[in-house]
């Protein structure tokens, strides 16, 4: 056996080749595994750098988002906060139940009537000027009319005409109805002489019928009075032609008169009261030329329906009026009183919205929004004013409202307390 490794035999210390050729593969393996390692631990930390950069920038994106998105809120929640319109809210006053209304009323005269010529011609006299007290059947004025006189003229001349042809027939007439009876004249003759009377004596008529309307015409040449009353207006004078009040056109009336002894009140009741507001009812009636005086009158009869553009009834109060205190068309102011007591609701004025739709109030409602209450009006007491439907008495009521308010809209609201609160100036250091 040599000592030389060179020189070994394949034979020589086989356990020792084995091993060495074991040791050799194993060698190899353990090489190959430890080259192979370092890839995927590379892998493995890139994989963490990655979601460790993606975790950062999601948190710079997270971080510069969400303030954004959070002033942004604020921003449009402030905005909404400033561009709600701040209003002044206060409740509705329920006043005590009213058994006494006040409402103005127009004074018309219980008769009032113009006075027309009834034929044309010329004034040739009046007699009664303005604020004259007549009694009825006095003669007012004298109309001249030459030409309605001719005509009666001519026409009672056609009716003596007439009357002498029908004399002439008649005479005829009896003395062929004599003849026929000892057949001296013919049935035919006999017959025409019956109809020529007949046709006279309508001829008769219808004369007597023109001199009657002519006489009539002449008649209206004298002016009377109709009715006790005043003359309130005369609208013509002496020589001014007139024209027949039936002509048409515009003609104008020579007086106007009226009965004063008693007048008529017409007042416009609301609706919540008119159930209350029957006849029977005592009024008194208060002038601003009569400080401290009532004039008692009584409501006789009201119009039994609504006016549909007001919502109010027409109503009828009679006044005496004998000492001729009162005039016409004055102005008054009617304090009915009612026997049912009414609850009312009175608002401010300014609460109150005109729109195209109606007459309503803006409220706040209990989330802070706006909405329109249909309603309708009553009394105007100046700066407030009746609400007679539409109301309850417990909402918060605009005392403010913008003209462009609408149903739904936020408010800034505030009560009178915060108002006068907010009125006081602050003191320094407190």
């Amino acid at each position: 056996m040599s000592n030389d490794p060179g020189q070994r035999s394949p034979n020589d210390h086989p356990e020792s080749i084995r091993s060495a050729t074991t040791n050799n593969g194993s060698g190899r393996a353990h090489e190959g595994g430890s080259s192979a390692a370092p890839p995927k631990r590379s892998r493995g930390r890139m994989i963490l750098i990655q979601l460790i950069l993606v975790a950062v920038v999601a948190l710079l994106v997270v971080s510069g988002i969400v303030p954004r998105l959070r002033s942004r809120k604020a921003l449009a929640a402030e905005t909404n906060d400033l561009a709600a319109p701040t209003v002044l809210v206060v409740q509705p006053k329920r006043g005590a139940p009213s058994q006494e209304i006040q409402l103005p009323g127009n004074i018309q005269a219980f008769v009032d009537a113009p006075i027309y010529a009834r034929t044309n011609g010329y004034i040739k006299h009046w007699y009664f000027d303005i604020g004259t007290h007549v009694k009825q059947g006095q003669l007012l004025a004298e109309i001249e009319s030459p030409e309605v006189d001719q005509q009666l003229s001519q026409a009672e001349a056609d009716l003596g005409t007439a009357l002498a042809n029908a004399h002439l027939s008649t005479i005829t007439a009896n003395r062929f109805s004599d003849l026929i009876k000892q057949d001296a004249v013919s049935q035919q003759d006999t017959d025409n002489a019956l109809n020529d009377l007949a046709a006279r004596n309508t001829a008769v008529k219808s004369a007597q019928a023109n001199v009657d309307r002519l006489k009539q015409l002449v008649g209206f040449e004298k002016v009377y009075a109709p009715f006790d009353g005043v003359v309130t207006a005369r609208n013509t004078d002496i020589g001014q032609l007139i024209d027949s009040g039936s002509s048409g056109g515009q003609t104008r009336s020579l007086f106007q008169m009226a009965a004063l002894n008693k007048l008529r009140v017409f007042i416009s009741v609301p609706q919540i009261y008119s159930q209350a507001a029957s006849p029977g009812l005592t009024a008194d009636l208060t002038f601003a030329e009569f400080p401290g005086r009532r004039f008692q009158g009584k409501l006789v009869r009201t119009a039994n329906a609504i006016d549909p553009t007001s919502r109010t009834l027409n109503v009828e109060v009679d006044v005496d009026n004998s000492k001729g205190e009162l005039f016409p068309g004055a102005y008054t102011e009617v304090h009915l009183k009612l026997k049912e007591s009414v609850p009312t609701i009175t608002v401010p004025v300014s609460a109150l919205l005109f729109r195209q739709e109606g007459l309503r109030v803006a409220i706040a409602k209990s989330d802070n929004t706006a909405a329109l209450v249909p309603v309708t009006m009553g009394r105007d007491f100046g700066d407030f004013t009746e609400i007679a439907t539409g109301l309850t008495g417990q909402e918060r009521i605009i005392a403010n409202p913008p003209d462009s308010i609408i149903d739904g809209e936020h408010l800034d609201v505030r009560t009178e307390n915060q108002k006068a609160a907010a009125a006081v100036p602050k003191v320094a250091g407190k």
